[in-house]
């Protein structure tokens, strides 16, 4: 027997394993879920075991909707395998899955739908050809039954309507494949079947517009059940004939493109009829209290259906706006939609003292708000297409007329963009929870009644400029002097300062802004009528919007006025959602280019009490970390002038840290608030210290860490980069940092490439500090990373902060801990490796040029120590050495760093060593001669013969931006900026530098004549030539 073949599945274990599964006992289920994973993973036959469980009526319900969960869990993804599959099997499971056609239960029935959908992607048409000659079929007898029978119920139609959603299901799930063999199998079954689908509605279409005083039948709701799923199988067909439709410019598809035509035109029809139908028959059931249970279903499906169509509309318009306006019938559609919106708040505003509510969220509504909001969204979207000022002229015949416009901006500004009573109970309710709803307007507007017509009413103005801003400007004029007094006047005129505030680019011409703040608002803001919070909060969002859309600019003291006045206002004319909003405007109008901070400095210590204040009180960690976010934008704006305020947001933060708990996302926030005040502080940040720390260790601490690792380092690089010293009278300090700094550099792969700014920042404020307390523990830290997993950018990025160390630091402070770490010998193993990449090598060379440059007495000692550590002779380890200096020496582009290789050289010429001087004929005067025919400098001299300096004529005009990494706008930028302008790169003259050490090279090999005789007349006599010449020069 093959001991590799795949063992059978014993059918009576499955079953056990599969009844154990559904039990609702903990132990049983655990053992039973892992035996059947088991199963499925490793047994032939296991799939289609499953299947035939699951299709056995016989079996209790509950082992049946186990098996197709499982199935439909697990053997799609395994469908094409060998070992668990015979296509024996894969051919009985087609077959039996159209035995659940007929299934009574809905669970089992969905799972159905989704298998048969999934594998016939994968089978058909190759594998399963007989697909839909066995589906359509099922379909045509059971519509023929439906419509013959006189009185059909739902359950009667059980299995036409099953065996729609399983067509449905399997068009959806080609019409999603993009691959060309999915495109053409789509395109085959769209051909086969789209005037057969059109047909069965055709059929069905007389018999749901006839249903008058019929909604209590079953033979009504089934109707419509059935016209709903046969429509939504021509939908799918038609959106994804659409693009095809509109990008045959040849006229490859006729047939396509007149049956689309066709099915559009129908709908258009069929969307009136069946609307008017549904208002008259919901309206007709107003006045009964309660309809029973098949009427309440017909007028459900009705209304799925009726609103099947917009969704249709919508997603064509969606795919191609302007091809959608040129569809015949589409633009008397798209305004029948918006007459329907008219008519509803006509008809509702002159039943409203019955009692009758026509506008719900409701799909027994005569008007329901989905239905509404889609007329909104489909008139907003073709407005743009029908504006008479468009250039070149309008793409459509259709325009609308003055009175239409000024009508329909009526409208919405009165019956549609007033707050409404809804919108008020949520308001007291929750009003941190309605705020926050209320900001995300711009991912609701498609789905809600207000958002929505605030949209309309913006494109309205956009398109017909000319008639919205007159009407908008006399309105204005007329609204603003009518008394305020009870609520119907308020929520008028937040309605319109809403209007105003949309369309602030627009009428910021003809309303008088400053005029009417400093007469009118000004006075609002103060007013203690219990109903004017909903006035206030307007006016704080129109101030936000009208200055952070550049309609006025922030100079105005009455702006901050206002607006401060409304943040801290608790008087009962004003709440919690007023002084929210006002923070919110206070973020936008300081977060603008055009920010006037001294006429906003008076206000700025109320707006961080009061900013604090509310934090404290805010219920919602959303809410609090918004409020953050606006203080952060204060704090980056202000600047240094939030330095006399540091300790008052500085008190504060231990509170809320502490409160926040286990809250990150408010604790990142919170972070970032004391990163900027850090920022912003400069200099003055030495105050913030004691709160800094703590914060940093508890950001990186264990359990803490993965929430606010690069966070809590973020700060501590602001704290480092805006000090002047590590260590202050009192504790906590900077520099007790450093070892956290030392054990992060060694062991955290993730950060590495921020801890090593870390330590560079500390090293420019104080290298010399640091290396008396951390040289040895830093050299091992850096000694992990270069011989650890580290990537080679992170390697390259720590031997560049030893550049910046032997900068900064004298060599007494740094030679031994790059002894005995290691390091030295370290540099030298990858200068003598093979495989070391030539970026590598380059930074290995600046490090030990750096060096030599620094101390050359160091260097020597390091490369004499380095023989010792590897056993190797001293000879050896120089050649290794002045190799790499030659090799490399080519893949230096800038030339400060061909310079540094000279000067490094240099230095070790002065030695005298004589592995240094054998290589001075050739290699080391070749390369002096290019880097003096490159660097061109010359000596300044003032009047008095005093030293001025150099003149660089190679010298960048400007250092890469990798060389202050990311330090703009800090103390350290600075530092950085005055160790690059006395790097003695900068500083030597090159000229001097290379004949001062050939001096000292002559008179360490006992005189110029014993120099000359052992190297000079070794030297091609053209470069010895040009060499002097350039020297002398």
């Amino acid at each position: 027997m093959d001991k590799s073949a795949t063992p059978r599945v014993d059918e009576i274990e499955l079953f056990h394993v599969v009844s154990l599964a559904a039990s609702q006992i903990p132990n049983q289920l655990k053992a039973s879920t892992e035996r059947l994973k088991v199963l499925l993973d490793t047994h032939a036959g296991t799939y289609n075991a499953l299947h035939r469980i699951a299709a056995d009526v016989s079996q209790p319900l509950h082992v049946r909707q186990q098996s197709i969960i499982q199935f439909k869990n697990a053997a799609l993804s395994h469908w094409r395998s060998r070992k668990l599959l015979t296509d024996d099997d894969r051919t009985q499971i087609r077959l039996r899955s159209f035995a659940f056609l007929s299934e009574v239960d809905d669970t089992i029935a969905e799972c159905n739908q989704l298998i048969v959908a999934k594998i016939a992607r994968l089978d058909y048409p190759h594998n399963w050809q007989s697909l839909f000659t066995e589906i359509i079929p099922v379909i045509e007898s059971g519509l023929l039954s439906f419509l013959n029978s006189p009185n059909p119920t739902i359950q009667s139609t059980l299995t036409l309507r099953r065996t729609l959603k399983v067509l449905n299901f399997i068009i959806k799930e080609f019409s999603n494949m993009k691959m060309l063999a999915g495109v053409k199998t789509m395109a085959q079954i769209t051909d086969e079947l789209r005037n057969i689908i059109l047909s069965y509605y055709s059929q069905l279409s007389p018999v749901i517009l006839n249903i008058n005083g019929l909604l209590g039948q079953e033979r009504t709701a089934a109707s419509l059940i059935i016209s709903h799923l046969v429509y939504k199988c021509l939908v799918k067909m038609a959106l994804w004939s659409w693009p095809r439709v509109i990008k045959d410019e040849k006229g490859e598809s006729p047939e396509l493109k007149e049956w689309f035509l066709q099915l559009f035109q129908s709908s258009t029809v069929q969307l009136r009829e069946l609307s008017e139908l549904r208002i008259r028959l919901v309206h007709a059931l107003l006045p009964t209290s309660a309809a029973d249970p098949i009427t309440t279903l017909s007028i459900d499906r009705l209304t799925r259906h009726v609103r099947v169509f917009g969704k249709f509309f919508r997603r064509l318009q969606q795919l191609d706006p302007a091809k959608f306006v040129e569809i015949p019938a589409c633009n008397d559609m798209v305004l029948y939609y918006w007459s329907k919106v008219v008519e509803a708040t006509n008809r509702q505003s002159q039943v409203t003292n019955q009692g009758e509510v026509l506008i719900q969220d409701s799909a027994t509504a005569v008007y329901p708000v989905r239905f509404l909001v889609q007329a909104m969204v489909l008139f907003k979207e073709n407005l743009a297409k029908w504006t008479p000022f468009r250039k070149g002229g309008p793409v459509t015949e259709t325009t609308l007329s003055q009175q239409f416009v000024e009508d329909s901006v009526r409208l919405l500004v009165t019956r549609f963009i007033p707050l409404n009573a809804s919108d008020l109970e949520g308001w007291m309710a929750d009003p941190e929870e309605w705020v926050n709803e209320e900001d995300k307007e711009n991912e609701q507007w498609e789905y809600e009644l207000r958002p929505c017509g605030e949209r309309v009413l913006m494109t309205l103005a956009a398109q017909y400029r000319d008639y919205v801003v007159p009407l908008m400007e006399t309105t204005f004029k007329t609204m603003i002097e009518l008394p305020t007094t009870d609520l119907a006047s308020i929520l008028q005129k937040e309605a319109l300062y809403c209007a105003i505030g949309r369309c602030a680019n627009k009428v910021r011409d003809v309303i008088p802004f400053d005029e009417w703040m400093r007469h009118k608002l000004v006075v609002e803001a103060r007013e203690t009528n219990p109903s004017f919070p909903i006035i206030k909060r307007r006016i704080a969002w129109l101030i936000g919007r009208w200055i952070s859309d550049m309609c006025a600019d922030a100079t105005d003291p009455v702006i901050w006025e206002i607006l401060v006045h409304l943040l801290q206002d608790r008087s009962p004319g004003s709440d919690a959602v007023v002084r929210l909003t006002a923070a919110n405007a206070l973020r936008e109008c300081v977060d603008t280019i055009r920010f006037d901070i001294d006429s906003f400095l008076h206000f700025l210590p109320t707006t961080i009490e009061e900013l604090l204040k509310l934090m404290c009180e805010a219920e919602m960690m959303e809410m609090k970390r918004r409020l953050a976010g606006c203080l952060n934008v204060i704090i980056e704006r202000v600047d240094q002038q939030i330095v006399p305020h540091t300790r008052m947001i500085a008190e504060a933060i231990p509170a809320l840290w502490t409160a926040a708990g286990e809250e990150w996302l408010f604790k990142v926030r919170l972070l970032e608030v004391v990163t900027n005040l850090v920022k912003s502080s400069k200099e003055y940040s030495t105050s913030l210290m004691p709160l800094v720390v703590p914060l940093v260790q508890e950001s990186l601490s264990p359990g803490v860490a993965i929430n606010l690792d690069e966070d809590g380092i973020n700060l501590w690089l602001a704290a480092l980069r805006n000090s002047t010293t590590l260590s202050i009278d009192s504790t906590p300090n900077l520099l007790q940092l450093f070892p956290l700094a030392i054990s992060l550099l060694a062991s955290n792969l993730d950060l590495l490439g921020k801890i090593t700014y870390v330590v560079e920042s500390y090293l420019f404020v104080d290298a010399n500090l640091i290396l008396q307390n951390f040289s040895f523990d830093l050299m091992n830290a850096v000694m992990s990373i270069m011989t650890g997993k580290a990537l080679r950018t992170n390697q390259k990025g720590i031997l560049n902060s030893v550049n910046f160390m032997v900068q900064l630091s004298p060599s007494s402070l740094w030679g031994e801990p790059v002894h005995r770490s290691g390091l030295f010998s370290h540099i030298v193993k990858i200068l003598s490796n093979d495989e070391s990449s030539s970026s590598m090598l380059t930074e290995c060379v600046f490090v030990l040029a750096r060096i030599a440059l620094a101390d050359r007495e160091m260097f020597i000692r390091l490369v004499s120590a380095a023989t010792q550590v590897d056993n190797t002779q001293e000879e050896k380890v120089w050649e290794v050495i002045l190799d790499q200096f030659w090799r490399q020496f080519d893949h230096m582009s800038e030339p400060r760093h061909r310079k540094l290789l000279a000067l490094g050289i240099a230095s070790l010429v002065s030695s005298g060593r004589p592995e240094v001087l054998e290589r001075v004929p050739n290699e080391i005067f070749n390369l002096w001669t290019d880097v003096l025919y490159e660097i061109r400098e010359s000596r300044n001299h003032s009047e008095d013969s005093e030293d001025g300096g150099l003149n660089l004529f190679w010298d960048l005009d400007s250092l890469p931006t990798s060389y202050y990494s990311q330090s703009e706008g800090t103390l350290e930028y600075d530092r950085r900026r005055a160790l690059y302008e006395r790097d003695p790169v900068r500083t030597l003259q090159l000229t001097t530098s290379l004949a001062s050490a050939l001096q000292e090279a002559e008179r360490a090999c006992g005189g110029a004549d014993i120099f000359k005789l052992k190297y000079l007349d070794k030297t091609d006599p053209t470069v010895l030539k040009q060499l002097q010449t350039e020297l002398a020069g």
